[in-house]
């Protein structure tokens, strides 16, 4: 079993919301400097409507803490139950290229039907890595 080698794609997706924190944070800047929206707005989220550029990173951040977590534990379980394989380790590394794809796109052009299709990749892959977990445990 090669145990650590899912530490670097555990690291990658940490570094993956960083980035989109980081993208959250100058687009909020944005919003404010350009007057789109008053820094109060920020402290209760109340009034005004943040621009779709800002809320749009917001929701891409927010979207981190959802399905990722799956993946996360989906990684840890693999460690714990030393049920890491090559396998295992290609498919979390085909997770995190899809969600840094899915992030390019979604902050990037927006274009709805590539992004649906990686998410929705996405989606498989992590599917697929609870059923080689699972498969691995009941054999």
């Amino acid at each position: 079993m090669i145990t650590g080698n899912l530490i670097l794609p555990m690291a990658a997706m940490v570094f993956l919301t960083v980035i989109v924190l980081s993208t959250l944070f100058r687009r909020r800047v944005r919003a404010v400097r350009s007057q789109q929206v008053s820094l109060s707005y920020y402290s209760t989220y109340q009034g005004a409507t943040e621009p779709e550029f800002a809320a749009q990173a917001s929701r891409h951040f927010s979207n981190l803490f959802e399905a990722p977590t799956l993946f996360y534990i989906a990684c840890l379980a693999a460690m714990a139950s030393q049920r890491v394989t090559t396998l295992f380790v290609a498919l979390a590394w085909g997770y995190v290229v899809a969600r840094y794809v899915h992030a390019y796109v979604h902050l990037g052009s927006n274009r709805i039907g590539n992004r649906v299709r990686i998410y929705f990749a996405s989606w498989v892959i992590l599917v697929v890595m609870w059923i080689v977990l699972i498969a691995g445990t009941i054999m």
